[in-house]
């Protein structure tokens, strides 16, 4: 999972559309060329592939950097990258991957085992502060060197994500990411084995890729029709309505919609002629917006607090008059739909008479009868007021509808924008009252990344603080259960049991993906089964 402001997580969307029913395959005829302009929806930090803390990031490396191997858009399935096949010991001890001999980073020289030795050995590196990584490399021993083209990862528990861990791992050139100090500052370079090669990030512009001539996926059959654009340009929009505007000029060939452009706003020319809208359903995960409650804040140490004020967020008129009703309540810490979320737990409704009743219940009462809730904690009265830090403009008007049924309620929010860098260090620091974000969706769901007490540190995932020991013992058995229906049983009470904590105030589910793409673009169906699939499109003859 990558850390991303809320309504820019990921939005991999799939199929069952009409004129999309059925398996869709790439084109592997594809022609190689033009340019693909798409906008990030905001600026990475760092695309350092270690450092890297958001999705942003994540995205850039997707492109630069390469891994063992890689799920099929159509089948979910791991197809080899790297690695042109691999073998997994009878005791599930020892997994050997045996590299491609024409894979190649981009500066010319040969991948080979002690790269990949390397990339985990680093990532490990406290030096580099990877907290918010590390849970999904724990159970690896140590990884073994047998020849220049075979590597094998030696295992000591049975985590259940050990082989996807493994799988995906960003494979980095050792004689460039070797020298730790220089490598921490290059925040604006990534050197990969990946099908694009950097040629630019422009601070506050772009980022520009150019096509590697020499990858090995253009004659292998699996990726072979992939990656066609000779170029492809990354803007930093974070405005929707500016990248609207962007996206009908012919100045982006590929963007994601809300729900309300897609209905409200996508309307007339020049849609339908020379861009496109789409809407499509899917079998990705779905990413979750969510307020988190910092619990070092006193004010949120009550359970009965988090849930008064969940019950304060007019979710369904949210959802009615900004997503036209076309997403789900969200439930708890993954997305409703997935097999780890437990059916049990139901949306919390709005209901500011269970919120009244609740915070009476935790002792704040407007004792001076000013209109503010107040409490008197540690000898001193204190006013029932937070604020809500948020790094995306565009959901503005959700917090300023929230604050309207806070101060009903007699509780004072003040909403403080910030830039996505102000925001991120704040959030390391655990800075902040509460913040407001998204988390994108994950196929195999582990929540020690962002629920576990252990990752309730500096630069960890889990910056709300939130503590449980129950969840922890929890998670922790779950990780190790290779039996799937089991661990879908425990993780089903890890659910349970975290959102009772409310230590969120779960947002929306998307039931469809909306994307604009221009006409100069072409692709083999709207959607693949797991993933929209603009990674498979190409540039239309002129």
């Amino acid at each position: 999972m990558k850390l991303n402001t809320l309504g820019l997580a990921l939005m991999t969307a799939l199929m069952m559309l009409a004129g999309t029913a059925g398996a869709v395959s790439l084109n592997a005829n594809a022609p190689v060329g033009g340019t693909f302009t798409r906008n990030l929806g905001g600026e990475p930090p760092s695309i350092h592939p270690i450092t890297y803390e958001d999705l942003y990031g994540a995205y850039v490396l997707g492109y630069v950097m390469d891994t063992l191997a890689q799920r099929n858009p159509e089948t979910n399935e791991f197809e080899p990258r790297l690695a042109e096949k691999w073998e997994i010991s009878k005791d599930q001890k020892t997994y050997t991957f045996f590299l491609r001999k024409d894979a190649t980073f981009h500066d010319g020289k040969p991948v080979t085992a002690e790269d990949v030795k390397f990339s985990l050995d680093a990532l490990r590196d406290p030096a580099y502060k990877a907290a918010d990584k590390l849970p999904y490399y724990e159970g690896i021993a140590k990884v073994e060197v047998v020849d220049t083209h075979t590597v094998k990862f030696h295992v000591k528990d049975t985590y259940f994500q050990n082989f996807i861990s493994m799988a995906e791992l960003y494979v980095l050139p050792k004689h460039v990411y070797s020298d730790v100090e220089k490598s921490k500052k290059m925040t604006k370079a990534a050197v990969g084995a990946g099908p694009y090669i950097l040629d630019k990030f422009e601070r506050g512009q772009r980022i520009v890729l150019k096509r590697n001539p020499t990858w090995y996926g253009y004659n292998t059959p699996a990726w072979k029709g992939s990656n066609n654009f000779a170029t492809v340009i990354l803007r930093f929009v974070k405005e929707a309505a500016v990248s609207f505007e962007m996206i009908k000029k012919g100045e982006l060939d590929y963007e994601v919609l809300t729900a309300e452009y897609y209905v409200k706003k996508a309307e007339g020319a020049p849609w339908g002629q020379t861009v496109f809208k789409n809407k499509v359903e899917n079998k990705s995960p779905k990413s979750y917006g969510f307020v988190g409650w910092n619990f070092r804040r006193d004010m949120f140490q009550d359970k009965n607090v988090r849930i008064a004020l969940a019950h304060l967020m007019n979710r369904e008129e949210m959802n009615q008059k900004f997503r036209y009703g076309m997403s789900d309540l969200a439930t708890g810490p993954t997305y409703r739909m997935s097999e780890y979320a437990s059916k049990k737990v139901k949306a919390l409704e709005f209901n500011p008479k269970l919120a009244a009743e609740l915070l009476a219940k935790a002792g704040w009462k407007d004792s001076n009868k000013d209109g503010i809730l107040d409490k008197t904690i540690n000898g001193k009265k204190v006013d029932l007021r937070f604020s809500l830090m948020y790094a995306n403009k565009d959901f503005e008007k959700y917090w300023t509808l929230y604050k309207e049924g806070l101060k009903k309620a007699g509780v004072e929010m003040d909403l403080k924008y910030l830039e996505w860098n102000s925001f991120l260090k704040l959030l390391d620091e655990g800075n902040f009252d509460a913040a407001a974000l998204a988390w994108s969706g994950t196929f195999e769901w582990d929540p020690k990344q962002i629920w576990h007490s252990a990752n309730a540190v500096p630069g960890g995932s889990n910056f709300i603080a939130y503590k449980n020991t129950e969840v922890d013992k929890l998670i922790d058995q779950a990780r190790m259960e290779a039996n799937k229906g089991k661990r879908i049983e425990k993780l089903n009470k890890v659910y349970e049991l975290i959102a009772a904590d409310a230590p969120y105030a779960w947002l929306f589910n998307d039931k469809y993906a909306f994307y604009a793409n221009s006409n100069k673009v072409a692709k083999p169906a709207d959607t693949f089964a797991f993933d929209v699939g603009f990674d498979y499109w190409w540039t239309k003859a002129p």
